[in-house]
């Protein structure tokens, strides 16, 4: 138990004193930008998704007859 107390203890004074940390205002500008193209990709595939949709559709109506 006491490993896992020494590691935790460690591993945030390694994140407090050894990491460099994004300045905030650069943090929020990347999340932002993350989302937005997150929200254009998931767009561009229910696209896609839509479109093999409806050829699958079309494509058993005419097997079907």
């Amino acid at each position: 138990m006491a490993g896992i107390v020494s590691y935790i203890k460690e591993s945030f004074e390694e994140l407090k004193n050894n990491v460099t940390w994004t300045p905030w205002a650069e943090a929020q500008r990347l999340t932002v930008l993350v989302a937005v193209f997150s929200i254009i990709f998931s767009l561009g595939i229910w696209g896609v998704d839509t479109v093999f949709s409806k050829v699958i559709t079309l494509y058993f109506d005419w097997i079907n007859g």
